[in-house]
């Protein structure tokens, strides 16, 4: 593996941590802003004190991130074709992520008629949610068929149950009117750190010419 695959798949080793101080530092310029409550989409709403700045530290910057890790992940497993699917859907959410930045929601997220730019920040927002879903389900049986890795195979599957889980929750949450932001951090703390697994496993180095010859 060379010096380029390693800079990219360690890129979703960056994204976990890239999310969790982005969102915590922009969240620090809106007054009385509540993790537990507010939707993270809430930084960057229409009329937020931090909603010109905020997809410049959130969403462009994971966006890039998403398509590089991408990059690598199509690189280093591109004998696989379920591989290079998943990697398909991680780009995929990385565009979402992009489109989450670009199309602000409404003030407050949830208006009872939403604006066109809501309803695309919705579809972002939904096509990030599948696209990582999905990849993280292909990664149950790639985990063990191609990177060898039984326990992968159960943490993907682990991640996928969480984030089924938690997107429940979430919609739960967003008829109580309580505690949606924790459901939502959770779902997506869920993904990124199933990323950051993904990207370990891709760059363990014993298995760089194991599988050089694998098909699917």
């Amino acid at each position: 593996m060379n010096r380029l695959d390693r800079t990219l798949l360690a890129c979703g080793l960056l994204i976990p941590i890239w999310l969790l101080l982005g969102v915590w530092l922009t969240a620090q310029a809106y007054p009385g802003y509540d993790h537990l409550q507010l939707a993270m989409s809430q930084l960057g709403a229409q009329d937020a004190p931090t909603q010109h700045w905020s997809p410049l530290v959130n969403n462009f910057p994971l966006a890039l991130l998403f398509a590089l890790f991408a990059w690598g992940l199509a690189r280093r497993w591109r004998t696989s074709k379920v591989a290079l699917l998943s990697a398909a859907l991680i780009l995929l959410h990385g565009l979402g992520s992009l489109g989450t930045g670009l199309f602000p929601c409404d003030q407050g997220c949830a208006p009872a008629q939403p604006s066109s730019s809501q309803q695309l920040h919705n579809l972002s927002g939904l096509v990030m949610f599948l696209s990582l879903t999905l990849a993280s389900a292909l990664w149950i049986w790639l985990g063990k068929r191609l990177a060898g890795s039984s326990s992968f195979g159960g943490f993907s599957l682990l991640c996928l149950l969480a984030a089924i889980v938690t997107v429940a929750l979430m919609a739960h949450a967003a008829q109580s009117g309580q505690l949606f932001g924790l459901y939502q951090r959770l779902n997506y703390g869920v993904s990124v750190l199933w990323i950051a697994g993904l990207a370990c496993q891709s760059l363990h180095p014993t298995l760089a010419n194991r599988f050089r010859m694998a098909t699917i």
